[in-house]
């Protein structure tokens, strides 16, 4: 039994040293190696939790590379957001790896590896779909979309699956070589952004490629092979395929990019604008308007290229603002000013959904910001008080400020505001307005007729 098992497993060391030099004699033929003296990768820009998990996977006998926009940045010297693993483990394989991992997704299986705070997206070598006789593992629809993407293949077959030639790179951090199978570093010095294989088919399978082109041009200052330019603007309508949450997170990814204003331009360029946000193609072409979504924009990118945080609900709620003061217009000709305006809110938010399905907790925020601002013209009496411990008053007073330096408002209100909030109790008393709202008058409850006592005429 003993000599039984031996055997056995060391049957399987040779077989898998076969398939190993195998694998090496195929990348030889199919894929440059470029080592370290040439692309001269800094390690210490690269995520530790990205490097235990390569480590993993190769000491477990798999290969495992870092892929994509990664390598793509550290190619331009510039730190990666987000680290993604390209392995020939399949998922269950690498969930029986690492402890504290999960498969998720259905469309695109993948494994989240957890490193404290961090996560590793890993994924298996993806294969071609015409070799497929499971419809459960791939499919597509009418318009060549891919709609299952769980075909297993080579790391040969990964690398033309995937989108651009910049992303088309895998970097070994054991060996410290990148294999590049279609050029991709000589593109990314040349900052130029192609498609890899024929790209009408390829934007078919994926629509939303033709929305990471824009973003990755306005990001990397990468110019768009024509080529791949090309075929976007007639095929733009495809855009009305993808899953609402699919086109939400890449436009998010698109206007917290650091070059939000870059992106509108090329988006427009590229005649990709209309119907993204509904009806913001109307309100960039109204001068107030664009003047207000450009600021929003500007000031969006300047918090994050300054490191700091930016709240998508306050972006998503600068984007959809004009969308809701023409809705409220119309409104108030039928309700009083405030249910008209939340009647005006839950109108524009319900006509977005059908394009972009903006998270809940950001909608409940966007509503309160936008709920806020006619407060903020009502400086009498205690309502100044209440309205600036509000808890998302920060939020509201950015965004009326935008109100005042876009002219939609006057900019005292807004230098008003700024004073009251830095004022001393007594100084805020003084600033108050005379109070001109008429009072209700309290209507007096009738008088109870009076108990008549037992035994009384």
């Amino acid at each position: 039994m003993i000599k039984k098992f031996l055997n056995k497993v060391f049957k399987k060391r040779e077989q898998a040293a076969v398939a190993i030099n195998e694998a090496d004699l195929n990348l030889s033929q199919s894929a440059k190696k470029i080592p370290f003296k040439k692309h001269n990768i800094n390690q210490d820009l690269i995520s530790s939790a990205a490097l235990k998990t390569c480590e993993g996977l190769q000491n477990a006998g798999f290969d495992a590379y870092i892929v994509g926009g990664a390598v793509r940045d550290l190619l331009l010297d510039f730190k990666p957001k987000d680290f993604d693993v390209a392995t020939n483990a399949e998922p269950e394989e690498v969930n029986r790896i690492f402890r504290r991992s999960r498969i998720i997704g259905r469309r695109f299986r993948l494994v989240h590896v957890l490193w404290g705070r961090e996560t590793i997206e890993v994924s298996t070598f993806r294969g071609h779909h015409d070799n497929n006789q499971n419809k459960d593992d791939g499919s597509t629809n009418d318009t060549g979309r891919i709609l299952r993407d769980n075909i297993f293949g080579s790391l040969e077959d990964d690398a033309v699956r995937r989108d651009f030639t910049a992303n088309a790179l895998y970097y070994n951090p054991k060996t410290q070589e990148v294999l590049d199978f279609h050029n991709g570093v000589a593109d990314v010095k040349a900052r130029l952004l192609r498609m890899i294989g024929e790209p009408i088919t390829r934007y078919k399978e994926d629509p939303v490629r033709m929305l990471r082109a824009v973003r990755l041009s306005a990001k990397l200052g990468l110019k768009i092979d024509k080529g791949t330019e090309k075929p976007i603007a007639e095929l733009a309508d495809l855009l009305q395929d993808v899953p609402p949450s699919r086109l939400f997170d890449e436009m998010l990814k698109l206007f917290l990019s650091g070059h939000a204003i870059e992106s509108i331009n090329i988006l427009r360029a590229q005649h990709l604008h209309h119907g993204l946000l509904p009806l913001l193609d109307v309100v960039l072409e109204q001068p107030l308007g664009e003047k207000f979504v450009m600021l929003a924009l500007k000031n969006t990118d300047d918090r994050i290229l300054e490191g700091k945080s930016s709240n998508p609900s306050f972006l998503f709620a600068a984007l959809l603002w004009h969308e809701v003061l023409k809705a409220w217009q119309v409104h108030q000709k039928h309700a009083p000013m405030i249910p008209a305006l939340y009647n005006a809110m839950d109108e524009v938010v319900q006509l977005q959904a059908k394009k972009l399905a903006i998270h809940n907790r950001f909608v409940s925020t966007m509503k309160e910001i936008w709920a806020m601002q006619p407060r903020f013209e009502q400086r009498a009496g205690k309502r100044p008080f209440a309205l600036i411990t509000h808890p998302r008053y920060r939020a509201a007073y950015d965004f009326m400020l935008l109100r005042c330096e876009s002219g939609e408002i006057a900019t005292e209100i807004g230098e008003w505001w700024t004073t009251f909030a830095h004022a001393s109790s007594e100084k805020r008393t003084a600033m108050l307005l005379p109070d001109t709202t008429p009072k209700k008058r309290r209507k007096r409850k009738p008088k109870k007729p009076a108990v008549k006592e037992a035994g009384s005429a």
